[in-house]
């Protein structure tokens, strides 16, 4: 017997995290579709794992901020056209776009026009709900689903109108387990911290935009935190792109930090800490699944923040966003200062009112980010094969499809 043809999957991310993302989807849909499945598209060393032959480099359109995106904008534009002659020359049966907007959103518009039978997805949700709303609507003309990492999301595009959306479920709760039981005591004892000393993580970023802008006021905080008498010692997990520029930062800081390196150092540094000052980020929502109360801060460049007019979104903290508060202190831009960060993790360092309201939310967190059964990945991989299979019986029936 003749084997069914593979699938054919053209993905595209424009970033590493995307890649991260793409990297599981590919191994999910390998074991959904037993194998049959065939991969193009651009990536990084995660997809690259799991099977494809990217296009060109990752590095080529791994940018971030309006700054850097205007100056790499000739090369984005020459790779948006080439990706799209890519993908039409693999005449693949469904197209999978992963975050980074700036880039994946106008291939996904091009290979609409070139492509029209071929079911597009849309992984991880542009922040429609954050800054302009109006691109929700103008998604649902050449984007079939939504896969939202996001609980909120769902009802976010169906209110603005954009395409049909489904919550898969974060990554990060496919580790849940390993934040709530990381091994702290172990941390403890390598960094000989005395057991009567509270211990402070503070999470810089991972950029060196947000390191350059982030490492003065955090440290200027914690010497307001010394000056006033407490003992405590900080621990600064980084990764090895930023490390130098983090230990250069560091060496005028009144308290010598410990860096620690790797995700299962990070994850026991937080349950051993007894707060957080973090940049805002993906990061609040891993301080939330291993419950640790945080204080959350960030600077943007200068043309950045005078496009701020344009955010309509209660809150910027992710883990704020999904318990539907501001359960966590956010002081972003001005009012990020030494003065504010200190007093802002003093109410939470002491036990009292502000620590105890933190220690509510963090315990709704998990919860609201579960899935009913299954994994993130499992179930992007089962939304992506659905997808292909209503856009194929709704162009066999005759209907009218963007």
């Amino acid at each position: 017997m003749v084997g069914r043809p593979p699938l054919k999957v053209f993905l595209v991310a424009g970033e590493h995290s995307g890649d991260a993302l793409g990297g599981r989807l590919m191994s999910a849909l390998k074991e959904a579709t037993g194998g049959a499945v065939a991969f193009h598209g651009v990536g990084g060393e995660a997809m690259t794992a799991a099977g494809l032959v990217s296009e060109f480099p990752l590095a080529d359109v791994a940018v971030m901020g309006p700054v850097a995106i205007l100056k790499g904008l000739p090369r984005l534009v020459r790779r948006v056209h080439q990706t799209v002659a890519a993908a039409a020359a693999a005449k693949p049966d469904v197209v999978v776009v992963i975050d980074s907007p700036e880039f994946t959103q106008p291939i996904a518009k091009r290979i609409r026009r070139r492509l029209p039978d071929v079911a597009i997805v849309n992984y991880v949700s542009p922040s429609v709900w954050a800054w302009r709303p109006g691109r929700a609507p103008r998604m649902a003309r050449y984007i079939d689903h939504v896969m939202a990492l996001l609980p909120f999301e769902p009802e976010v595009h169906r209110r603005l109108g954009g395409p049909p959306c489904t919550y898969v479920g974060h990554p990060l709760i496919e580790r849940r387990e390993a934040y709530a039981n990381a091994d702290a005591g172990d941390l403890r004892r390598r960094l000989a911290i005395a057991p009567d000393v509270q211990l402070l993580v503070v999470l810089p970023g991972s950029r060196r935009s947000e390191v350059e802008r982030l490492m003065a006021p955090f440290g200027e905080a914690v010497r307001r935190l010394r000056n006033a008498g407490r003992n405590f010692e900080v621990v600064i997990p980084a990764v090895d792109s930023v490390r130098p520029l983090i230990e250069a930062a560091a060496s005028a800081w009144p308290v010598a930090p410990h860096l620690v390196s790797g995700d299962a150092d990070k994850r026991a540094a937080f349950r051993l800490a007894r707060a957080a000052l973090a940049a805002s980020g993906t990061v609040t929502l891993e301080l939330a699944l291993a419950g640790t109360p945080m204080v959350v801060a960030y600077r943007v460049d200068a043309v950045a923040a005078r496009l701020q007019f344009l955010v309509r979104t209660p809150h910027f903290a992710l883990s704020n966003l999904v318990v539907g508060e501001r359960a966590f202190p956010e002081l972003m831009q001005d009012d990020c200062t030494p003065a504010k960060l200190a007093a802002a993790l003093a109410a939470i360092l002491d036990d009292g009112p502000a620590r105890e309201a933190q220690l509510r939310a963090l315990a709704r967190v998990p919860g609201l980010l579960e899935l009913a059964s299954g994994t993130p990945s499992g179930r992007a991989a089962a939304v992506v094969l659905e997808t292909v299979r209503n856009r194929r019986q709704k162009i066999a029936d005759g209907e009218e499809v963007p």
